[in-house]
C-alpha cells in the first residue's frame, strides 16, 4: 500500500509538472561581478534598485557556485550541464579557438527544438569558429563579442599578443564592428540591453530562452555618457548602476510584454571579481577570488523569480551550482538533454519545497585544468586538495593590474556553516569527513582526469 501511494504521489508530481505552462527564461549573466556588488548582498556606496526589486519578487541564494572561477569554463558550464573537466572547456579561450564541441548541446540548442525561440546579446566566449558561435549552437538572434573585451591592443600588459586580431562585434553571424574602439565599448551594456527589450516584445506570444551574458564589469571598465559618475563611488560604481538600469529595462519589458508573470528569471555572474584590478574591481566578503577554487572566486550571488512559484522576498542558504541550471530549465520547459551531463533538476530545491535536498552528493571544482576542490552537496563541508593558487600581492588602480604572488596549500578541510571564509583548517578534528571527501575525489579523478 505504501508503495502504491508513493507512485500516486510521484505520478500526480509528475503530471503537475507537464501541464504547468512553460516557462520563459531570462539569464542575466555578469561578468567578474563581485558577491558584495550589488544591494541586498552588500552595501555599495549608491543604491541598485532593480536588483532589490528583483530579490524582493524572488528568492535570494547564498550559497550558489560556478564550477570554475574563469570565463570560458563557467560559460561553457552554464550552457551544457557539464563540467569542465568533461567538456575540456578550462580557462578564458582568445580569438579563433575551438570552445565548446558540438558534442555538447547548450541549453538553446535542447529548448529550440521544444517550440522556443532563443537569443543571446552579450559575451560569448564559448567558441569562435562557424560550428562555434551563437547562430551553430541553437540561438536564433544574437550580437555581442565573441571573447573578453581585454583581448584587444588596449590591453594594459599584452597589447602586442591580443592587438594581432582585431576584437570584432558580431550581429547574427555577421561582423558589424571590424575592430571596437573605447566608444563602441562605451556601447556595449546598452546595446545589449536594447536588444533583449525589443526580444522581448516581439516574442511574447511563444516561449523564449534570453541569455544576456554582459561583458561588465569584467576589465576594461565602459559604461554609457549617462552613467558617468553618477554614482560617486568612480567608474566601477558607475558600470555597475548602468547594469542595475539594464535590469530594470528587462523586467520593464517583460511586465509590457505581459509575460513577467509566466518568466523565470536568474540573475548571477561567472565567477567572483578580478581584484588584482583594485578600484575596477569588485568586492567579496570570501577568500580570495576570481581564478581560485575558494569561494572568493567560485561562489556567486544569485537570484531567481518566477511570479506564483518561486517564494517572493526569501532569502536561502541552499546550495546549487550553473551546471544544475541547463537541466533544471529544460525539465520546466518540458524536455531534456539527451547526453550525458553532470548537473541535475533542482527546482524542487530552488522553489524551497519541504523536504527538498540537493541531489548531488558533492560538486567537483576545477581550476584550469587543476582538479582543487571538492564541496558537498549540502555546502556543509569543503575539501581543499592540494595546489598552488595566486594571491594579489598588490593592487592596481584605474585599470592597472597589480602584482600576484603564488601560494600553496596543503589538503584542508573548511566547515562553511561555521567558517563560510575558509580560514580554519579543521581535517584533523574530523579526519572522517575529510576521508569521505577524498575518496569522492579520487572516484571523481579516476573519472575524469585519469584519462586525459
Amino acid at each position: 500500500m505504501r508503495w502504491c501511494l508513493l507512485f500516486a504521489a510521484v505520478l500526480a508530481s509528475g503530471v503537475a509538472r507537464a501541464e504547468a505552462p512553460r516557462p520563459n527564461f531570462v539569464v542575466f549573466f555578469l561578468d567578474d561581478s563581485g558577491y558584495s556588488d550589488f544591494q541586498p548582498f552588500g552595501h555599495p556606496r549608491f543604491d541598485t534598485p532593480n536588483m532589490r526589486r528583483l530579490a524582493e519578487e524572488g528568492r535570494r541564494f547564498t550559497q550558489f557556485y560556478v564550477p570554475q572561477a574563469i570565463c570560458s569554463a563557467s560559460r561553457a558550464a552554464l550552457l551544457s550541464g557539464c563540467y569542465p573537466q568533461r567538456t575540456k572547456v578550462f580557462g578564458a579561450h582568445g580569438p579563433g579557438a575551438r570552445g565548446l564541441e558540438p558534442a555538447f548541446p547548450t541549453l538553446a540548442e535542447v529548448l529550440k527544438p521544444a517550440g522556443y525561440a532563443t537569443a543571446v546579446f552579450g559575451k560569448w566566449h564559448i567558441g569562435d569558429q562557424e560550428d562555434t558561435r551563437p547562430p551553430a549552437r541553437g540561438f536564433d538572434e544574437s550580437c555581442g563579442l565573441m571573447y573578453s573585451n581585454d583581448m584587444w591592443a588596449g590591453h594594459p600588459e599584452h597589447p602586442e599578443k591580443w592587438g594581432k586580431v582585431p576584437l570584432q562585434f558580431y550581429e547574427n553571424g555577421e561582423v558589424i564592428i571590424d575592430s571596437v574602439t573605447a566608444e563602441d565599448q562605451k556601447t556595449l551594456t546598452r546595446r545589449y540591453t536594447e536588444h533583449a527589450v525589443d526580444f522581448i516584445g516581439r516574442h511574447k506570444e511563444a516561449p523564449f530562452f534570453l541569455y544576456v551574458p554582459h561583458n561588465m564589469p569584467h576589465v576594461p571598465l565602459f559604461c554609457s555618457p549617462e552613467f558617468e559618475g553618477k554614482s560617486g563611488a568612480g567608474l566601477y560604481g558607475d558600470v555597475l548602476l548602468e547594469l542595475d538600469w539594464s535590469l530594470g529595462q528587462i523586467l520593464d519589458a517583460l511586465d509590457a510584454a505581459g509575460v513577467a508573470d509566466n518568466t523565470v528569471v536568474l540573475f548571477t555572474s561567472d565567477n567572483g571579481p578580478w581584484t588584482s584590478y583594485g578600484n575596477h574591481a569588485g568586492s567579496t566578503p570570501f577568500r580570495e577570488a576570481k581564478g581560485t577554487s575558494f569561494d572568493g572566486g567560485v561562489r556567486s550571488a544569485c537570484i531567481v523569480r518566477w511570479p506564483g512559484h518561486v517564494p517572493a522576498g526569501t532569502v536561502s542558504p541552499d546550495t546549487w551550482c550553473t551546471i544544475d541550471v541547463a537541466p533544471t530549465f529544460a525539465a520546466l520547459a518540458g524536455t531534456s538533454f539527451a547526453t550525458e551531463i553532470d548537473g541535475r533538476d533542482v527546482w524542487p530545491l530552488v522553489t524551497g519545497q519541504s523536504g527538498a535536498t540537493n541531489p548531488h552528493e558533492a560538486y567537483y571544482l576545477t581550476n584550469n585544468a587543476s582538479f582543487e576542490s571538492v564541496l558537498t552537496g549540502d555546502g556543509q563541508w569543503k575539501l581543499h586538495l592540494p595546489h598552488g593558487y595566486r594571491q594579489v600581492e598588490t593592487f592596481g588602480r584605474d585599470g592597472q593590474p597589480g602584482q600576484y604572488r603564488q601560494i600553496k596549500i596543503e589538503q584542508s578541510l573548511y566547515h562553511l556553516d561555521a567558517d563560510p571564509y575558509e580560514v580554519h583548517n579543521v581535517i584533523e578534528a574530523h579526519p572522517e569527513v575529510a576521508e569521505r571527501l577524498e575518496a569522492l575525489a579520487e572516484t571523481h579523478r579516476e573519472a575524469f582526469f585519469a584519462r586525459r
